[in-house]
């Protein structure tokens, strides 16, 4: 990966990260993996400059087929492959936890899914998919804005502690430097 630039370099920097896969029990046994996805930045596209959200892989493809839709002719990046056997295979899940976070990776870095609300929705609130495209259609009592501030200061403790644990793992953070600014 690339050199990282951090808090206090001076250049913008969006940092994304994909983690902990986790086991979600709906009902009696219908069951879904979701992801944390932890947001770091100081980057003036976003509101918030850490967010902290867990997302299923239904609402990544949700994410990309928007994305695509307001892209036009522009690609957006491709997800993970599905499969229906992923709940006992650890390597699986690894896999597509690190085809998300190439994913998100690369989705940050194109200006025309930077500027997409939908985006910014998905990763700094825990808005469900139908409320997500309502209140970016503005069929909503909140605005964008308000939805990730309001998100943004009930989930301060738990981004407070992904920041600093960010900081100490650069390792898996993924980064860019705008340079059109």
């Amino acid at each position: 990966m690339a050199t990282q630039p951090g808090p206090g370099s001076g250049s913008e920097f969006v940092a994304v990260r994909v983690q902990d896969p986790r086991l979600q029990n709906e009902g009696s046994w219908v069951s879904y993996i979701d992801y944390k996805i932890f947001l770091h930045t100081n980057s003036k596209a976003f509101t918030a400059k850490t967010s902290c959200v867990r997302r299923r892989y239904s609402e990544f493809v949700w994410l990309k087929k928007k994305l695509q839709k307001n892209a036009g002719l522009v690609p957006v990046p491709d997800l993970p492959g599905k499969s229906i056997f992923y709940f006992s295979n650890e390597d699986f899940l690894e896999r597509r936890r690190k085809g998300l976070q190439v994913f998100l990776n690369r989705v940050v870095n194109m200006t025309v899914c930077l500027s997409d609300s939908q985006l910014h929705l998905f990763l700094q609130t825990q808005l469900p998919v139908s409320h997500i495209q309502d209140c970016v259609q503005g069929l909503t009592p909140f605005t964008v804005t308000d939805a990730i501030l309001t998100y943004a200061s009930s989930n301060r403790g738990l981004a407070q502690a992904q920041e600093e644990e960010s900081t100490r793992e650069h390792s898996l953070t993924v980064s860019y430097e705008s340079t059109d600014r």
